[in-house]
């Protein structure tokens, strides 16, 4: 039996199984959700077992209680399967009148939520996983932490194992458990599969709608290349039409795009709004990523030699890595990550901003000493534009890189940290 590496969804299920009477993780296929959900649960149901789905299906609509009976917290694995099972659930948590009762799980938005009555609100929790942080899977030595940061240390100190091979194998790798298991050849594999099964079964599957796999594919290079951008759905639409015979609109894309939302391949970055002393105008769209870098480099058919010979979609994609991370860290402190830029160029690749109005800016830099110091630049810019007497001052800055043997405070306050360095 293989060994589960505890993952930073641990601590948040369990706090919010004491909160809500039940608890839905939601994420990408293969990132961990059921394997999570398994440590906490008493009892199982695996709605999508071929042996049984055809009765659990018949049950979840003749009599969907039946579905539910078993020790607490039972776990209900892909429930989206049959979404009858959510009202069930809901109304059993009302009567039962008892927390903990049950966490479900699902690997894509249900095609349809027309059966469902009710939002959920005040009875469910929701939880989204992602692939593994460095962290999570071992790479990182987790000697920074995000949350200490929060708290203005003095100093920092840390010591970082990865140079930019082992970088170029991590962003082509991704954060999959069993990828992290897997000898390196095999491993860089796994990304590879799971872009295909996207392309030929899941972006149909979704919602029952046919999709051509050769416009999924050219629709998730474009994707690709555009990592870390704000670019529109036009700009996609037009790099997908020109390789594409048959008349494509942006409508058409969007759909695509959507449907990739709903099984959480693509994650978005919402903008940052912060109050301003000039009057800078912010962008407010969002900007492009997926919940995964190893997408990408599957996507473009790239290996980590690749990377090493392309420094800039390298960087492109190590602050992809980045931000999936820090996505992962920011869910247990109750945070967000959000990307700022405005009508003067000036952009910041990761806000965390928490619950209670806190937040950090933070630049990601592959590594070098004079794209560090531009990091550090673009983040006093910033800092300095923020109308501190309507909004808190930032908790720190800090400029995460690839390589680099240390982490430590400059002379300017500002954090340089390599992301072999930080934990949650």
């Amino acid at each position: 039996m293989k060994k589960y590496k505890k993952r930073i969804a641990d601590a948040i299920l369990v706090k919010k199984l004491a909160g809500k009477g039940a608890v839905l993780i939601e994420g990408p296929k293969w990132c961990g959700k059921t394997t999570t959900a398994e440590q906490v649960a008493k009892s199982i149901l695996y709605m999508s077992d071929p042996e049984s789905v055809e009765q659990n299906l018949t049950l979840a609509d003749i009599s969907p209680k039946r579905l539910l009976q078993g020790e607490t917290p039972r776990l209900i694995d892909e429930w989206q399967i049959a979404p009858k099972l959510w009202d069930a659930v809901r109304f059993e948590v009302d009567h039962r009148d008892e927390l903990g009762q049950f966490v479900l799980t699902g690997s894509a938005v249900p095609p349809s939520m027309e059966k469902v009555h009710h939002t959920g609100t005040g009875r469910f929790a929701w939880l989204m996983m992602r692939p593994m942080s460095l962290y999570e899977s071992g790479e990182s030595t987790g000697d920074v932490s995000l949350k200490e940061l929060f708290s203005s240390p003095s100093d920092i100190s840390g010591k970082n194992n990865l140079n930019i091979d082992q970088l170029a194998f991590l962003v082509c790798r991704g954060g999959w458990p069993r990828a992290t298991t897997l000898p390196d050849e095999i491993a860089l594999e796994q990304a590879f599969d799971y872009y295909d099964a996207v392309v030929n079964t899941d972006a149909s599957q979704v919602d029952g709608v046919s999709r051509n796999p050769e416009r999924v594919k050219r629709l998730m290079r474009s994707y690709s290349r555009h990592q870390g951008t704000q670019v529109g759905n036009q700009t996609i639409c037009d790099d997908i039409a020109a390789n594409d015979a048959a008349t494509l609109d942006s409508d058409t894309v969007l759909s695509y795009i959507n449907a990739l939302k709903k099984i959480f391949v693509i994650e978005d970055m919402s903008a940052w709004n912060p109050n301003l002393r000039s009057k800078s105008a912010i962008r407010t769209s969002d900007t492009r990523y997926f919940v995964d870098p190893s997408i990408a480099t599957a996507a473009l058919g790239l290996g980590p030699d690749d990377l090493i010979a392309d420094l800039n979609t390298f960087g492109l994609l190590f602050e992809a890595m980045c931000v999936r991370d820090l996505r992962v860290f920011a869910d247990l402190l109750d945070g967000k990550v959000y990307h700022y830029r405005d009508s003067s160029g000036l952009e910041c690749d990761a806000v965390i901003h928490l619950r209670n109005g806190s937040y950090g800016l933070i630049e990601t830099k592959l590594g070098g000493d004079r794209l560090v110091a531009e990091g550090a630049a673009n983040l006093l810019k910033l800092s300095e534009k923020i109308d501190t007497t309507k909004m808190k001052a930032p908790s720190f800055l800090a400029v995460l890189t690839g390589t680099g043997d240390y982490a430590y405070r400059g002379k300017d306050g500002i954090f340089i940290v390599p992301i072999g360095c930080l934990k949650n």
